[in-house]
């Protein structure tokens, strides 16, 4: 697997030495509670919990097993001597690796929600910042109606939102472990321990397990971690766009010294926003393998194994990869209001056509008639360049119903947008942001 888009702190919590690191406290706090319960004795108890393993050792011992549960539990056995004999005791590879991996899904989740924050807090800067800074609206990729550029920010504020809000509820669904034995029927150890261990390690038991946790929940935790990068793609995708030589409204941070094209020496490409694009495809794709991995046979087989050691641990880390890249490109994002302000003017005002449409009709043209006319006179703007306010004060039929007054309401910009505050109180977005409050950035 490749380490190119690899964070610190997904590379610190998915290594090889994380994940046995993980197992060996669920065996420790498994055999401290079977001492408890007079399950084991006490003074092999004491011993696990001064053992250790060694990834070597590991290695070694899986060519002969075949096995990497086994082999780790012979490293850690062989490191605590006659005790040995008591580690797994009673125990199911599964009830080792799916209660570890609930373990680190959740510190997973906890670094993901943290980097979202320092998103949200860059949508919610650009959001203020140009709550009042008019552009064109396009709907089909044509000019449809003016918004402004902090309102296309609150949007992506609020997804960034909604995102946190969903990886916090899925981030539940995975606090769940399970010590219940190879077909989850407690046939060697009772649901007292598994209560005890998953207590001090804050989970909570699987309701219904079999020799798995049900893997429904892992296929909801890919989901929702696809819908984050499904999210960071819209953003992107939009900078992309309005990146365009045509359009040039926004434009990605471009550093000194670096290069567009080997070709090219002009070029200012949207390279990070495009490989965020190419990474949420990824994401996506892992989602599909979780839910696949769902119907597993009986009490399970191992057709989910394989594949979760990938997607798992590679979904979280792309993701969070693409959380820090696209804060770092919103913290530098070129913003031109002059080149919104000049596309807005580039369609000779036709988009003041539905206005001035309402206008007729509420001075009492017939709405079909008011459409029909409007359009041919907003069609003739596209075709000879001239502005629909001219050829609407030039056009008798409209003259005999419109006057100054009406169409200069017709044709009011601010009166387009005066709603704009209010979708800013009804997010709850208006107090100012400082940008001491996002915090170091790793773009």
């Amino acid at each position: 697997m490749t380490t190119r888009y690899e964070t610190p702190e997904m590379a610190a919590l998915w290594n090889e030495d994380a994940k046995f690191r993980s197992w060996l406290l669920v065996e420790k706090t498994v055999a401290a509670v079977q001492a408890e319960l007079g399950i084991i004795p006490k003074p092999a108890a004491r011993a696990i919990q001064r053992a250790t393993f060694r990834i070597k050792e590991i290695d070694e011992f899986e060519k002969v097993t075949n096995h990497d549960v086994i082999a780790f539990t012979r490293s850690v056995a062989k490191s605590v001597g006659t005790a040995g004999k008591y580690v797994h005791y009673g125990l199911t590879s599964y009830d080792v690796v799916d209660t570890a991996l609930s373990l680190r899904c959740i510190s997973a989740f906890e670094i993901t929600e943290a980097a979202l924050g320092g998103l949200r807090l860059e949508t919610a800067r650009l959001a203020l910042e140009h709550k009042h800074t008019p552009m064109m609206g396009r709907t089909h990729g044509v000019h449809a109606e003016p918004i402004t550029f902090g309102l296309k920010c609150l949007s992506w504020f609020e997804e960034t939102k909604r995102n946190i809000r969903r990886l916090a509820a899925t981030a539940d669904e995975m606090r769940y472990g399970k010590i219940s034995g190879v077909v989850g029927g407690y046939t060697q150890l009772g649901p007292d321990v598994e209560a005890r261990v998953l207590s001090r390690l804050n989970l909570k038991p699987e309701p219904v397990s079999t020799q798995v946790i049900p893997r429904d929940r892992h296929a909801a935790m890919l989901s929702a971690l696809a819908l984050v990068a499904t999210g960071l793609e819209r953003i992107a995708t939009e900078i992309r766009n309005l990146q365009r030589t045509e359009i040039s409204e926004l434009a990605e941070p471009f550093s000194k010294g670096q290069r567009g094209s080997s070709a090219m020496p002009h070029k200012k490409n949207p390279i990070t926003c495009e490989r965020i694009t190419s990474l949420a495809r990824l994401v996506r794709a892992y989602a599909q393998v979780a839910l696949d991995n769902i119907c597993l046979w009986h009490e399970r087989d191992l057709s989910n194994s394989a594949n979760e050691r990938i997607i798992i641990p590679e979904a979280f880390t792309l993701t969070h990869y693409m959380i820090r890249k696209l804060t770092g490109v919103l913290a530098g994002l070129v913003v031109r209001p002059d080149r919104m302000l000049q596309n807005l003017e580039s369609s000779g005002q036709t988009f003041f056509s539905q206005a001035v449409m309402l206008e007729l009709v509420h001075a009492g043209m017939d709405k079909d008639r008011a459409y029909k006319l409007v359009q041919e006179l907003a069609f003739t703007c596209q075709i000879e360049g001239s502005s629909l306010p001219e050829l609407c004060e030039a056009n008798p039929e409209i003259a005999k119903l419109l006057d100054r007054r009406a169409l200069g309401r017709a044709f009011d910009l601010k009166r387009l947008l005066r709603n704009i505050d209010a979708v800013y109180r009804r997010v709850g977005l208006s107090a100012p942001v400082r940008k001491s409050a996002i915090g170091n950035r790793k773009s």
